[in-house]
């Protein structure tokens, strides 16, 4: 019969559940400066590193989505006609 194994989540590394989707970017940009923060510090143990590390690219990943979909609903007035933004 196998041994059970605990199965180590990004919940038991930062407190949050790994696939809670943030609330908005602005929960998602502060959860992700309190990980790196964290990281930084030097005072995680090894396997947190390791779930810290996978949500924070998890948390990285939802605030670019989120950057492009609102960078794709900006609207520019030129002339009286709504045209997408472009970066110049």
């Amino acid at each position: 019969m196998p041994l059970p194994t605990a199965k180590v989540t990004a919940s038991s590394a930062t407190g949050t559940p790994a696939d809670r989707v943030p609330a908005s970017y602005e929960a998602a940009l502060q959860e992700l400066e309190q990980l790196v923060s964290h990281i930084e510090s030097g005072q995680m143990p090894l396997e947190q590193l390791l779930t810290g590390y996978q949500r924070g690219a998890e948390l990285l990943g939802f605030c670019r989505e989120r950057l492009q979909a609102v960078e794709g609903q900006i609207k520019v007035l030129d002339d009286g006609v709504l045209k997408p933004w472009t970066q110049e």
